[in-house]
Protein backbone atom coordinates (compact mmCIF):
# COMPACT_ATOMS: atom_id res chain seq x y z
CA UNK A 1 0.00 0.00 0.00
CA UNK A 2 1.47 3.36 -1.02
CA UNK A 3 1.75 5.60 2.03
CA UNK A 4 1.17 9.31 1.57
CA UNK A 5 -0.81 12.10 3.14
CA UNK A 6 -1.90 11.16 6.68
CA UNK A 7 0.21 8.25 7.91
CA UNK A 8 -0.75 7.35 11.49
CA UNK A 9 -1.72 8.65 14.92
CA UNK A 10 1.31 10.46 16.33
CA UNK A 11 0.44 12.41 19.46
CA UNK A 12 -2.34 12.56 22.04
CA UNK A 13 -2.70 15.08 24.87
CA UNK A 14 -4.47 13.55 27.87
CA UNK A 15 -5.74 15.59 30.81
CA UNK A 16 -4.89 14.18 34.23
CA UNK A 17 -5.57 15.58 37.69
CA UNK A 18 -2.21 14.56 39.15
CA UNK A 19 0.77 14.28 36.81
CA UNK A 20 2.93 12.32 39.25
CA UNK A 21 0.21 9.72 39.83
CA UNK A 22 -0.33 9.51 36.07
CA UNK A 23 3.38 8.92 35.50
CA UNK A 24 3.23 5.86 37.72
CA UNK A 25 0.39 4.52 35.54
CA UNK A 26 1.82 5.32 32.11
CA UNK A 27 5.53 4.76 32.82
CA UNK A 28 5.85 2.22 35.64
CA UNK A 29 2.82 0.09 34.75
CA UNK A 30 2.08 0.63 31.06
CA UNK A 31 5.77 0.70 30.14
CA UNK A 32 6.23 4.06 28.38
CA UNK A 33 9.31 6.26 28.88
CA UNK A 34 9.39 9.84 30.15
CA UNK A 35 11.45 12.02 27.82
CA UNK A 36 10.84 15.43 29.40
CA UNK A 37 8.54 17.75 31.31
CA UNK A 38 7.68 21.39 31.85
CA UNK A 39 5.23 23.28 34.02
CA UNK A 40 2.21 21.00 34.37
CA UNK A 41 3.11 18.68 31.48
CA UNK A 42 5.04 15.43 31.02
CA UNK A 43 6.09 13.95 27.67
CA UNK A 44 6.15 10.18 27.10
CA UNK A 45 6.82 7.69 24.32
CA UNK A 46 7.12 4.01 23.56
CA UNK A 47 10.50 2.49 22.78
CA UNK A 48 9.35 1.54 19.28
CA UNK A 49 8.59 5.15 18.30
CA UNK A 50 10.97 7.59 16.64
CA UNK A 51 9.16 10.89 17.30
CA UNK A 52 10.12 12.98 20.32
CA UNK A 53 7.02 11.86 22.25
CA UNK A 54 3.58 10.43 21.52
CA UNK A 55 1.76 11.20 24.78
CA UNK A 56 1.49 14.52 26.58
CA UNK A 57 0.06 14.39 30.10
CA UNK A 58 -1.25 17.79 31.14
CA UNK A 59 -2.47 18.61 34.64
CA UNK A 60 -6.09 19.78 34.64
CA UNK A 61 -9.22 19.91 36.78
CA UNK A 62 -11.02 17.29 34.71
CA UNK A 63 -9.80 14.18 32.83
CA UNK A 64 -10.18 13.62 29.10
CA UNK A 65 -8.45 14.31 25.81
CA UNK A 66 -7.44 17.74 24.53
CA UNK A 67 -6.52 16.59 21.02
CA UNK A 68 -5.22 13.76 18.88
CA UNK A 69 -2.62 14.63 16.24
CA UNK A 70 -1.88 12.60 13.11
CA UNK A 71 1.46 12.52 11.30
CA UNK A 72 1.50 13.53 7.62
CA UNK A 73 4.23 12.69 5.15
CA UNK A 74 5.38 16.19 4.12
CA UNK A 75 5.05 19.83 5.13
CA UNK A 76 3.09 20.48 1.92
CA UNK A 77 0.45 18.03 3.17
CA UNK A 78 -0.41 20.46 5.99
CA UNK A 79 -1.31 23.15 3.47
CA UNK A 80 -3.17 20.63 1.32
CA UNK A 81 -5.36 19.39 4.16
CA UNK A 82 -5.87 22.87 5.57
CA UNK A 83 -7.37 23.96 2.26
CA UNK A 84 -9.64 20.92 2.16
CA UNK A 85 -10.82 21.40 5.75
CA UNK A 86 -11.47 25.12 5.21
CA UNK A 87 -13.48 24.27 2.08
CA UNK A 88 -15.88 22.42 4.41
CA UNK A 89 -16.49 25.65 6.34
CA UNK A 90 -14.43 24.43 9.31
CA UNK A 91 -12.03 26.87 10.97
CA UNK A 92 -8.36 25.89 11.09
CA UNK A 93 -5.96 27.16 13.77
CA UNK A 94 -2.18 27.29 13.44
CA UNK A 95 0.02 26.07 16.30
CA UNK A 96 3.59 27.29 16.15
CA UNK A 97 6.60 24.98 16.16
CA UNK A 98 7.88 24.37 19.66
CA UNK A 99 4.54 24.48 21.46
CA UNK A 100 5.20 20.78 22.06
CA UNK A 101 8.95 20.16 22.56
CA UNK A 102 10.52 18.62 19.49
CA UNK A 103 7.49 19.27 17.28
CA UNK A 104 7.14 21.46 14.22
CA UNK A 105 4.07 23.48 13.31
CA UNK A 106 0.65 21.90 13.57
CA UNK A 107 -2.78 22.69 12.21
CA UNK A 108 -5.85 22.18 14.39
CA UNK A 109 -9.58 21.89 13.72
CA UNK A 110 -12.71 20.41 15.25
CA UNK A 111 -14.25 17.37 13.54
CA UNK A 112 -18.05 16.97 13.26
CA UNK A 113 -17.89 14.63 16.28
CA UNK A 114 -16.76 17.54 18.44
CA UNK A 115 -13.15 16.36 18.86
CA UNK A 116 -10.06 18.49 18.23
CA UNK A 117 -7.95 16.94 15.47
CA UNK A 118 -4.45 18.11 14.62
CA UNK A 119 -1.95 17.33 11.87
CA UNK A 120 1.85 17.68 11.93
CA UNK A 121 4.67 16.87 9.54
CA UNK A 122 7.86 17.26 11.58
CA UNK A 123 8.98 15.91 14.93
CA UNK A 124 12.50 15.50 16.21
CA UNK A 125 13.61 12.09 17.41
CA UNK A 126 14.37 11.17 21.01
CA UNK A 127 15.67 8.23 22.99
CA UNK A 128 14.72 5.48 23.39
CA UNK A 129 14.03 4.73 19.73
CA UNK A 130 14.58 1.74 17.44
CA UNK A 131 18.17 1.02 16.44
CA UNK A 132 19.06 1.52 12.79
CA UNK A 133 22.52 -0.08 12.55
CA UNK A 134 22.44 -3.83 13.18
CA UNK A 135 19.25 -3.30 15.15
CA UNK A 136 18.34 -5.39 18.14
CA UNK A 137 14.70 -6.36 18.66
CA UNK A 138 14.34 -3.64 21.30
CA UNK A 139 16.68 -0.73 22.09
CA UNK A 140 16.12 -0.89 25.86
CA UNK A 141 14.83 -3.73 27.99
CA UNK A 142 11.00 -3.52 28.23
CA UNK A 143 9.44 -2.79 31.61
CA UNK A 144 5.90 -2.85 32.97
CA UNK A 145 3.45 -4.07 30.34
CA UNK A 146 5.96 -3.36 27.58
CA UNK A 147 3.80 -0.93 25.58
CA UNK A 148 5.59 -0.44 22.25
CA UNK A 149 3.74 2.56 20.86
CA UNK A 150 0.62 4.70 20.92
CA UNK A 151 -1.74 2.76 18.68
CA UNK A 152 -5.22 4.31 18.39
CA UNK A 153 -8.11 6.14 20.07
CA UNK A 154 -11.80 5.50 20.49
CA UNK A 155 -13.67 8.80 20.66
CA UNK A 156 -17.31 9.12 21.66
CA UNK A 157 -19.18 12.05 20.19
CA UNK A 158 -21.96 13.13 17.89
CA UNK A 159 -22.77 13.20 14.16
CA UNK A 160 -21.14 9.87 13.32
CA UNK A 161 -22.37 9.81 9.67
CA UNK A 162 -20.97 13.32 9.10
CA UNK A 163 -17.73 12.34 10.84
CA UNK A 164 -17.42 9.32 8.56
CA UNK A 165 -17.91 11.51 5.49
CA UNK A 166 -15.39 14.08 6.73
CA UNK A 167 -12.64 11.58 7.54
CA UNK A 168 -13.01 9.55 4.36
CA UNK A 169 -13.68 12.34 1.85
CA UNK A 170 -11.59 15.19 3.29
CA UNK A 171 -8.81 13.43 5.21
CA UNK A 172 -8.53 10.30 3.00
CA UNK A 173 -9.11 7.72 5.74
CA UNK A 174 -10.72 4.38 4.91
CA UNK A 175 -13.70 2.79 6.64
CA UNK A 176 -12.68 -0.70 7.75
CA UNK A 177 -15.60 -1.67 9.95
CA UNK A 178 -18.87 -0.21 11.25
CA UNK A 179 -21.97 -0.83 13.33
CA UNK A 180 -25.31 0.22 11.82
CA UNK A 181 -28.57 1.00 13.58
CA UNK A 182 -31.91 -0.44 12.48
CA UNK A 183 -32.20 2.12 9.68
CA UNK A 184 -28.76 1.31 8.28
CA UNK A 185 -27.12 4.50 9.57
CA UNK A 186 -23.66 4.11 11.14
CA UNK A 187 -23.50 4.56 14.92
CA UNK A 188 -19.88 3.38 15.31
CA UNK A 189 -17.04 3.48 12.79
CA UNK A 190 -13.47 2.15 12.72
CA UNK A 191 -11.23 4.21 10.43
CA UNK A 192 -7.72 3.52 9.17
CA UNK A 193 -5.14 5.62 7.33
CA UNK A 194 -2.67 2.75 6.94
CA UNK A 195 -2.81 -1.04 7.10
CA UNK A 196 -4.05 -1.53 10.66
CA UNK A 197 -7.65 -2.50 11.34
CA UNK A 198 -8.11 1.00 12.80
CA UNK A 199 -6.26 4.14 13.78
CA UNK A 200 -9.27 5.90 15.28
CA UNK A 201 -12.84 4.89 16.09
CA UNK A 202 -15.87 7.10 16.59
CA UNK A 203 -18.97 6.03 18.49
CA UNK A 204 -22.26 7.87 18.89
CA UNK A 205 -22.21 8.93 22.53
CA UNK A 206 -24.78 11.70 22.44
CA UNK A 207 -22.32 14.31 23.76
CA UNK A 208 -19.56 15.89 21.63
CA UNK A 209 -15.85 15.60 22.23
CA UNK A 210 -15.52 12.74 24.74
CA UNK A 211 -12.67 10.26 25.08
CA UNK A 212 -13.48 6.58 25.49
CA UNK A 213 -9.93 5.21 25.56
CA UNK A 214 -6.34 5.59 24.44
CA UNK A 215 -4.79 2.34 23.21
CA UNK A 216 -1.18 1.17 23.23
CA UNK A 217 0.28 -1.73 21.27
CA UNK A 218 1.67 -4.83 22.95
CA UNK A 219 3.60 -7.61 21.24
CA UNK A 220 1.03 -10.42 21.38
CA UNK A 221 -1.66 -12.26 23.37
CA UNK A 222 0.88 -13.40 25.95
CA UNK A 223 1.79 -9.77 26.60
CA UNK A 224 -1.90 -8.97 27.19
CA UNK A 225 -1.95 -11.73 29.80
CA UNK A 226 1.17 -10.24 31.40
CA UNK A 227 -0.63 -6.88 31.48
CA UNK A 228 -3.49 -8.53 33.37
CA UNK A 229 -0.98 -9.87 35.91
CA UNK A 230 0.34 -6.32 36.46
CA UNK A 231 -3.19 -4.92 36.79
CA UNK A 232 -3.93 -7.46 39.50
CA UNK A 233 -0.55 -7.14 41.25
CA UNK A 234 -0.91 -3.38 41.63
CA UNK A 235 -4.69 -3.35 42.10
CA UNK A 236 -5.32 -1.10 39.10
CA UNK A 237 -8.92 -0.24 38.30
CA UNK A 238 -9.99 -2.72 35.61
CA UNK A 239 -12.88 -2.39 33.19
CA UNK A 240 -12.89 -5.70 31.26
CA UNK A 241 -10.59 -8.38 29.90
CA UNK A 242 -8.36 -10.00 28.93
CA UNK A 243 -10.58 -10.78 25.96
CA UNK A 244 -10.86 -10.43 22.22
CA UNK A 245 -12.77 -8.08 19.96
CA UNK A 246 -14.92 -9.38 17.13
CA UNK A 247 -14.54 -5.95 15.54
CA UNK A 248 -10.85 -5.59 14.48
CA UNK A 249 -10.06 -9.06 15.99
CA UNK A 250 -7.74 -7.38 18.51
CA UNK A 251 -6.67 -8.96 21.80
CA UNK A 252 -7.35 -6.53 24.61
CA UNK A 253 -7.70 -5.50 28.21
CA UNK A 254 -9.16 -2.21 29.53
CA UNK A 255 -8.27 -0.43 32.76
CA UNK A 256 -8.24 3.13 34.14
CA UNK A 257 -5.55 5.64 35.00
CA UNK A 258 -5.75 7.38 38.42
CA UNK A 259 -7.79 10.25 36.90
CA UNK A 260 -10.40 7.92 35.38
CA UNK A 261 -9.18 7.93 31.77
CA UNK A 262 -9.63 4.49 30.21
CA UNK A 263 -6.46 2.82 28.89
CA UNK A 264 -6.38 -0.13 26.52
CA UNK A 265 -3.47 -2.42 25.74
CA UNK A 266 -4.03 -4.02 22.37
CA UNK A 267 -2.36 -6.71 20.27
CA UNK A 268 -2.83 -8.25 16.85
CA UNK A 269 -5.92 -7.52 14.72
CA UNK A 270 -6.26 -7.98 10.98
CA UNK A 271 -4.35 -6.28 8.15
CA UNK A 272 -6.34 -3.79 6.08
CA UNK A 273 -5.97 -2.96 2.38
CA UNK A 274 -7.90 -0.20 0.58
CA UNK A 275 -9.66 -2.67 -1.74
CA UNK A 276 -11.21 -4.58 1.16
CA UNK A 277 -14.98 -4.36 1.55
CA UNK A 278 -16.37 -2.81 4.76
CA UNK A 279 -17.17 -5.26 7.55
CA UNK A 280 -20.64 -4.50 8.95
CA UNK A 281 -22.22 -5.36 12.31
CA UNK A 282 -25.82 -4.78 13.29
CA UNK A 283 -26.72 -3.24 16.64
CA UNK A 284 -28.10 -6.53 17.99
CA UNK A 285 -24.67 -8.18 17.54
CA UNK A 286 -22.69 -5.35 19.15
CA UNK A 287 -21.95 -7.35 22.31
CA UNK A 288 -20.17 -10.04 20.30
CA UNK A 289 -18.52 -7.40 18.14
CA UNK A 290 -16.95 -5.60 21.09
CA UNK A 291 -16.33 -8.52 23.47
CA UNK A 292 -16.17 -11.63 21.30
CA UNK A 293 -15.86 -14.16 24.11
CA UNK A 294 -18.35 -12.66 26.57
CA UNK A 295 -20.80 -11.65 23.79
CA UNK A 296 -22.27 -8.89 25.91
CA UNK A 297 -21.37 -5.35 26.93
CA UNK A 298 -20.93 -4.03 30.43
CA UNK A 299 -22.37 -0.73 31.66
CA UNK A 300 -18.95 0.77 32.40
CA UNK A 301 -17.73 0.23 28.87
CA UNK A 302 -20.77 1.88 27.34
CA UNK A 303 -21.22 4.79 29.74
CA UNK A 304 -17.87 5.78 31.30
CA UNK A 305 -16.09 8.38 29.18
CA UNK A 306 -13.91 11.39 29.98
Amino acid sequence: MAMKGILRPGLVQIRVMDVEAALSHYVDRLGLYKVGSDAGRAFLKGADEFEHHSVTLVEADTPGMDFIAFKVMEEADLDHFEARVRAEGIAVAHIAAGEQPGYGRRISFVAPSGHTIQLFAHAEQSEPKPDLANPDIWPVEPHGMGARRFDHMQLNGVRVPETLDFFTRVLDFYLAEKVDDESGAPIAIWLTCGMKAHDVAFVDGGVPGRMHHAAFELADWNAVGHAADIITKYNLSIDLGPTRHGITRGRTIYFFDPSGNRTEVFAEGYTYYPDHPVRVWDKQSLGKGIFYYQRQLNDNFMNVVT
